[in-house]
């Protein structure tokens, strides 16, 4: 079984808890916000604006929570990615920063981490409002936790108009940077909403340190996952990037190919308490964080070293009748594998605990072959050597 991924610190609980109660706004009124904007978010797209951090009901509904949701999803992922040992500074710039998610998440990752290196965060936005929350959010735990060797530059710009790139380019090279729930929702009115977001992401990778990462979280429905990953093919067609992970290839994403597959993760999490009551009151069940992603480098580096034999779990791993199977990715593609119950064994029996993320590794894939055409499922043998090299 896959291990949860770390709660919320506790300082960082308080200060959203503390931020959600200044915004004086509780009981039903919230939590029919809160149903609202998830509407919003997943079957009203097409009426999503940013001007909902400008309302208050709105903005203290996002705050008490969307922010500690999407900032764990934002964790998750730094604790995913390799970090340059430089103990003098770690610069991170988060774009359409909103009221401080992607900032507040790198505060708290780099003060548990106990790192040496000063701290320096830019966040960009559009919303006055949401820069004056995401600093007051970031001065709030600073002071609760004595941090004194850590910044935030905060600036007002629009991502698809590029004149924001100036403000921010005599801070660059960044070591991180985020772009987390926007891309999305830029360029829509373009004749290619792809190539224009693919555009804006080229320009910033050339704000990355050499050894830097960008690291892109969407939603982890059917349409933005989809668009993320025509976004990463347009990038590594154009050779300005690598992708670090999920992906263990440059190959166009084979998840593209037929117009019903996506992919997506899904992590265990160990929700808050406030949370838990928030999703009773509004009929959510959150025990896994959902979402789409991509780590991208300009070094090459990759999470695992890439071999044909190495494959990306990207199902769940399902029970059948007498079996079990899952989908697998590699460069070779996306493909189904399964395993009979009869042939479990200690050199397969690895597979029981194949979950979606996971980095497997299969010694030999048999496909049987009947009336001359080959089966497109593959089978782990009894004496197939099954190993994880890398859970979620």
């Amino acid at each position: 079984m896959h291990r949860l991924n770390a709660p919320l610190s506790p300082s960082l609980l308080h200060v959203i808890e503390q931020s959600g109660s200044t915004n004086r706004v509780a009981g039903p009124r919230l939590v029919q916000a809160i149903a609202g904007l998830s509407r919003l978010f997943t079957k009203e797209r097409e009426a999503i604006s940013q001007a909902y951090l400008e309302d208050p009901v709105l903005a203290a509904a996002y705050l008490s929570y969307f922010l500690p949701v999407n900032l764990s999803k934002i964790q998750v992922l730094l604790d995913e990615m390799p970090i340059s040992e430089d103990d003098r500074r770690f610069s991170v710039l988060d774009l359409g920063s909103g009221p401080g998610t992607g900032t507040l998440a790198v505060l708290d990752w780099w003060y548990r981490r106990r790192s040496t290196a000063a701290l320096s965060v830019v966040a960009l936005d559009t919303v006055p409002a949401a820069l004056r929350q995401a600093s007051l959010l970031w001065n709030g735990y600073c002071h609760a936790a004595g941090i004194t060797t850590a910044s935030l530059h905060t600036c007002e710009g629009d991502l698809e108009r590029r004149a924001w790139l100036e403000q921010v380019k005599e801070r660059a090279p960044f070591d991180l940077v985020i772009l987390a729930n926007c891309l999305n929702e830029m360029f829509l009115g373009a004749k290619d909403p792809i190539g224009a977001q693919a555009g804006l992401v080229a320009e910033v990778l050339a704000l990355l340190a050499p050894h830097g990462t960008m690291m892109i979280i969407e939603p982890a429905l059917r349409e933005t996952s989809r668009a993320l990953h025509q976004v990463r093919d347009r990038l590594l067609q154009e050779k300005d990037c690598t992708v670090y992970s999920p992906c263990l290839h440059e190959n166009n994403c084979p998840a593209l190919i037929n117009p019903y597959d996506w992919c997506h993760e899904e992590r265990p999490w160990e929700a808050p308490g406030f949370i838990q009551e928030i999703d009773k009151e509004v009929g959510f069940i959150k025990d896994t964080l959902k979402f789409s992603y991509v780590l991208l480098r300009k070094d090459g580096e990759t999470i695992v070293k890439r071999r044909p034999d190495r494959y990306r779990v990207v199902s769940e791993l399902r029970a059948l009748k007498g079996e079990k199977r899952a989908w697998l990715c590699n460069e070779q593609g996306r493909q189904e594998v399964g395993r009979q119950d009869r042939l479990v064994s200690p050199q397969n029996e690895a597979f029981d605990a194949w979950h979606r993320g996971a980095i497997v590794q299969i010694e030999k894939i048999v496909r049987k072959e009947k009336n001359g055409k080959v089966s497109a499922l593959g089978r782990i043998e009894q004496d197939a050597e099954v190993h994880i090299i890398r859970s979620v």
